[in-house]
């Protein structure tokens, strides 16, 4: 799956030029009557087959055209900045499973810090792991990466959604047995590798935030995120 503007996939013969179409006939060496998907990102799908390739495009021939409805109930997963390449890690992982929005989040206990030019490159990170990503997937919606968010604005997020949990090892709710619904938004906090502050669980609680822990053991910031999401996924019946 390619990503395409929107009034391009309207022509039954499309050329893949740009970057996209560089990966397609140089990286992905596509050849004719092979099949290819564009989307435009939001939900928009034309099923196509590759009739001609070029050094750095691809000529399309538009077979089919469908657009998938957004998948509901919304999951937004609220992700505490990690160290390294474990947060574009998480992003990759939440991406494919299926998670509609990823607000990176700057807890108290963060080691990591998004500051100036460091954190709009970190953010840029984030945002380009989730596309590629996407397209693997063959998501025909991207996922919308926020900008940093602080806990004040976490908790806003948290009361005007359907379902809101927070993970917390030292809950003994498990989150499996959160009641989760069909439509709306669903929101799960991960905190940081220090774990969330007293002072955060009472701001999030406060707003109707439920705490929960996934298991008997602990998981790490960038993996919590995408465990959690598989529990939600399968439990409000979109997996």
């Amino acid at each position: 799956m390619f990503l395409a503007e929107r009034p391009l996939l309207a022509d039954d013969h499309v050329v893949l030029a740009g970057p996209e179409g560089r990966h397609a006939a140089t990286v992905r060496r596509l050849r004719p009557g092979e099949r290819v998907d564009l989307t435009d990102g939001a939900g928009f799908v034309a099923e196509c087959v590759v009739t001609r390739g070029g050094r750095d495009l691809l000529e399309l021939d538009v077979r089919a055209r469908r657009e998938e409805p957004p998948p509901t109930p919304r999951l937004v997963v609220v992700q505490a900045l990690a160290k390294g390449d474990r947060a574009e890690g998480a992003v990759e992982a939440m991406t494919e499973v299926g998670v509609d929005v990823i607000v990176p989040w700057s807890a108290s206990r963060c080691v990591a810090q998004w500051r100036g030019e460091r954190g709009a490159k970190a953010l840029a990170r984030w945002r380009s792991t989730a596309r590629e990503a996407a397209k693997q997937s063959r998501r025909p919606w991207l996922p919308e990466v926020t900008e940093l968010t602080s806990t004040e604005a976490v908790a806003r997020l948290l009361a005007d959604a359907e379902s809101a949990a927070v993970l917390a090892e030292g809950s003994s709710t498990p989150f499996a047995s959160l009641s989760l619904p069909r439509h709306g938004s669903v929101v799960v906090v991960v905190g940081p590798e220090g774990g969330i502050s007293e002072a955060e669980l009472r701001t999030f609680e406060s707003v109707g935030a439920k705490t929960a822990r996934l298991g008997p053991t602990v998981l790490r910031t960038s993996t919590a995120g995408v465990a959690a999401a598989a529990v939600a996924l399968a439990r409000c019946g979109r997996w």
